[in-house]
Order: C-alpha cells, then structure tokens, then sequence
C-alpha cells in the first residue's frame, strides 16, 4: 500500500494550468507555494490514507458512473501524481546538478520558465528543484533575479589531534557505581539504513507505504497557518494535546498529568534520569528494548534483567529482584512487548503495581505499541496507568511509531511530585517540543483520516505478520517462534540448539543474511545479561509486503544454508 498524493503532476503528464502558465515565474513567490498547500490539504481530506489506496485498488464494489467510483479514480490519479512528482523533482536535481560546471562562480542558471519548457516539468518542480540545490549549498536565489552558481567551498582544515579525548573521557573519578557508557549499537541496527538492495527485515518504523504521508503534509499545511504557530508553546505541551493523550490513556488521569514529549526515547531518558540516581539498579524485562538499556546506561544507571514468558514479566521473579537489589524503577512494556509481542495477562497487572507499591518502587510503562494493534487481536486492555490512584506508574507513549519516524510527538503521564521532577529535567533539556509539530499532531488526530489510517495499519500488519510467519514455517522451521503476537511489527525467533554448537550461531547468521542481501536485527542487544539462546528478530512492519518478505526468507534459507554447508 502507499500514499495517495495530492502534488500536481509533472507538465509532461497534465498540461500546466491556466494560472501556471500566466504566472510563470511565479512559482518562486510566496503566492505559487500557498497554493499548491492549499491544493495538498484540500485533496488530503478526500483520500488520506492506506485504506483510500486500498479502496481504489478493488475499486470499492461500486459501479463505473457512481460518487465512490469518481473519487476512486482521484484517488489513483493523485497517488500517479506524487509517484510523478517526487521522481521529476530528484532527475531534475541530478540533472542541473551534473551541469553546474559549464557556468563560473555567480554564474545565473537559466529562469525557471526556460527550465519548465527544456525539461517539460512543472513550474512546482523547478522551485522545489531550485529549492534542493540551494540547500546543498551548490546555488543561490536572489528574489526576483534568479537562482546563480554558488560560490565553491572552502577545503576541509586537516583534523587535529583529539587523542586527548580517550585519556579524558576513561577518567571518570566520580563516585558513582557504574560508569556512564554511552552505546547505540542496538538502536542503530534499526536506524541505520542498509544499502540498496538489502530487504530490510531490521527496521524499527513503519514501511513508507503505511505511513500517512500525505495526511502529515496536510495536517503540516493546516498547522502552519494557525495563528501563533510558530510562537513559543507551553513548556507542558499545548493544553489541547495534552488532553488528547490524557483521554487515550484513560479517564482517571487529566490534562495536568501530561508532559508533551519529543518522542518516546526521549520520555523514557527523561523518566530514568528523574527516577534513579547515577549508579543505581533499575529492573528490566528480559529481553527488552535496547535504546531503553542504552538510555539507562548512559544515565549511569546499572540494568538488572527480570525473566518473563508468554505472558510477561514473571512476579514472583520481579518481587525477588526488588528485594535482591534495592531497586526503585521498574521498566516495562506491558502491551506487545519489544521483541517478543507478549502481552501482560489481566492476572498479573494488579500483582506488578503491588510488588512495586510494597517495594517502594516506580513502574515505567512503555506503551509504545498500542497502535499498532492487529485487527485480529480482540479488544486491548487499558494502560497500567488507567488503574493507579496512587503515581506508581509514570506512562510513556507516543504517536511516532504510527505515523512517521519524524512525528516526534509524545507524552509522559505522572502523578504526584515526580511530574515536577520530570517537568524540570525536560526544561533543562529541551526547553519544550516545537510548536508547529504540536499543531500538526493535533490537526492529524482530529482529522477524519486518523481513524481510517489507524484501521488500515491494523489490517496490513495483520497481513504481513501472517505472510511472515507462514513463510518461515515453511522455509526455515528450524527458527523456532514461541509466540505469534496480535500487535507490534516484529517476529522473535530462537535459534536452533540455542545457537551453541548444533546450529548457527547469532553472529555468523546475521553477517551471512547481510551478505545474502537481508538485514535482519540480532538479539544480543535486547538482553542486559547473558541471554539464554540465541535470538534474532525480524521486522514485517518495514518492508513492502507480502512479495518482499517471501523473498527476503528465501534469501535468509539460502544465508542458514550456507553457514551449515547446506
């Protein structure tokens, strides 16, 4: 599935509109730019999301002539119009970018009109173009003179010599416990991007296609013209926002309860940092979340691994690692939990809070996955922090992991005097999250496609999951997969013989997938100890669907193969 667009088409393909061609120039100006917004939000509102695709793919069972069929059609053809668009925009780049050299520093590139008619493109292209190489630093633009070759780039000084930074940064003569390391190993495995080609079964977001994309741009649009967008918000976050995520948590907590947050990572740093002083222990889910035990870390606190099972953390092991250690901080995730997909049953979440209430002890819940629910999960129990009158749990979630990698939009949820510990380390840290994607978070919520996005995202990782789980029982079951989640984007999988000895172990395996062409996440990073087995995880929310993981599993048979001398 992809996004439907909204950008007008290149000239090649739809003949340039009357205003266009009169304006000519336009396009640089104000003006052209407040249009083509205007333009993308309008049609936003008609087709957002995968569900819009979806419906014009089977054509909605309606019949040719009929309202459904007519948007159907504006449907494709607006999604032809940004696949059109986004392409002309990057040739045209590379295009004027390799003719750069014919003029001399100050030299004037040709106007944009003489650029539409050479490279029959759209007056939007030529600006958004122009716009690319300006920010390269290889033009510049003079309102109402033209675009002109930049100046050429000073050379690089030679690098100093920053050994003295090893010396420095091993001296820590501190007091504290633990040293503070810092190590994004794990985290990077699912951000870094793997070169061209490699199926991406290590990734930590949402494919492209499920992401609302036009949606975002729309609600972007909207937000940016609201008055006082781009003045200082509140340093809680913007009230409207803020009681937004306090009713998706649950009616017993409020708009004062709620921090808005740069994302989830961030909310989690902030919670250990105001919960845990250097050098102290803090419980952990085995395995867990890696940039959680990174964040921890590097907060210098010391991570303790509390063993869970198919239906989470296990209490009486949790009631036992409080006593044993002194801890004051529990982190979890109780719903579809990062790696494994398990779900808190409804017997132990009241157990948890009181194993923590009687030691004292914070519960951090990590509510990262709620939407991304599969439509075949039935309903969700609500967050740890809907049942806890008394502040034992301080709730982090966040509206990134749904929508795009750069919605870095989120909440903590607290009660008690930690919220003010909490306000203070994100003020001391970020000051407060910017403005307009404040704005743009709430004008995507409030719109008619999030529910539809959210619904479509449900049924497509049900899908992917489904193909996943089917291909890897019928090409590789020696990976043996303990749990199907109803939620989340990713499979946990154990290795054969517990990757020591009678099967490949965890490193070869993913350096042999890598060279077969398909990255997939080792599961060493989710332990804070000595793991049990060997693990890997692979990602089906990340790829393109169902074509691209039956590929990606036989080029991982061919990687397993090759390791045993098959």
């Amino acid at each position: 599935m992809s996004e439907n667009a909204a950008t007008p088409s290149p000239a090649s393909t739809v003949p340039l509109r009357p205003a266009e061609e009169a304006a000519g120039e336009a396009p640089e100006e104000p003006a052209g730019e407040e249009a083509g917004e205007a333009a993308e939000e309008l049609a936003g509102e008609a087709v957002e999301g995968p569900a819009g695709e979806e419906a014009a793919e089977v054509g909605c069972g309606v019949t040719a002539g009929s309202p459904a069929t007519a948007i159907a059609e504006v449907r494709v053809a607006l999604f032809s119009a940004l696949m059109q668009e986004r392409s002309s925009v990057a040739e045209l780049v590379t295009s004027l970018r390799a003719e750069l050299n014919r003029y001399s520093p100050g030299g004037k590139l040709p106007s944009s009109r003489a650029l539409v008619e050479r490279f029959r493109v759209s007056p939007v292209t030529v600006s958004r173009a122009i716009a690319q190489l300006a920010a390269e630093g290889l033009v510049t633009t003079r309102p109402g003179s033209g675009a002109f070759r930049a100046d050429p780039r000073a050379a690089l000084p030679a690098p100093g010599d920053t050994s003295w930074q090893e010396v420095s940064l091993s001296g820590d003569g501190g007091p504290e416990v633990v040293p503070r390391t810092v190590d994004a190993s794990g985290v990077l495995v699912t951000l870094t991007a793997p070169p061209p080609g490699v199926i991406e079964f290590n990734g930590g977001y949402l494919h492209a296609s499920l992401q609302p994309e036009r949606a975002l741009s729309a609600a972007l649009a909207r937000a940016g013209r609201r008055p006082g967008a781009w003045s200082r918000p509140p340093t809680d976050g913007l009230p409207e926002l803020r009681s937004w995520f306090a009713r998706e948590i649950g009616p017993a907590v409020s708009a004062a309860d709620i921090l808005i947050t740069a994302g989830a990572q961030g909310a989690l740093a902030t919670a250990l940092r105001a919960l845990a002083p250097p050098g102290a222990p803090v419980l952990v889910e085995s395995p867990t979340y890696p940039g959680m035990l990174a964040a921890a870390r590097a907060t210098g606190l010391r991570p303790v691994p509390v063993p869970m099972d198919a239906d989470g953390v296990r209490p009486e092991l949790l009631a036992d690692a409080f006593r044993a250690t002194g801890a004051r901080v529990f982190v979890t995730q109780p719903l579809f939990h990062n790696p494994t997909g398990a779900t808190l049953v409804p017997a132990r979440r009241p157990e948890i809070l009181a194993i923590a209430r009687a030691a004292g002890a914070f519960v951090v819940e990590d509510d990262f996955a709620r939407r991304l629910v599969h439509d075949d999960s039935g309903p969700l129990p609500a967050p740890l922090a809907a049942d806890d009158p008394d502040g034992t749990v301080v709730h982090v979630c966040s509206l990134t992991k749904v929508t795009s990698p750069s919605l870095r939009v989120g909440a903590l949820a607290a009660r008690g005097p930690v919220l003010e510990r909490l306000r203070a380390i994100q003020v001391v840290d970020s000051f407060f999250v910017p403005r307009p994607l404040q704005e743009a978070a709430l004008e995507l919520v409030g719109s008619p496609s999030w529910g539809r996005h959210l619904a479509a995202v449900a049924t497509e990782l049900r899908h992917r999951r489904t193909a996943l789980a089917t291909a890897l029982g019928s090409e590789l079951p020696e990976l043996a997969l303990p749990h199907l989640p109803a939620g989340g984007g990713s499979l946990w999988l154990r290795l054969p013989g517990g990757g020591a000895g009678d099967g490949p172990d965890e490193p070869a395996l993913v350096s042999a997938a890598l060279r077969a062409s398909v990255a997939i996440a080792p599961g060493r990073p989710f332990f804070c100890a000595e793991p049990p087995a060997g693990h890997v995880r692979l990602s089906f929310a990340g790829v393109s669907g169902a074509a691209e993981i039956a590929e990606g599993v036989r080029r991982l048979r061919t990687a397993f193969d090759g390791l045993l001398g098959g």
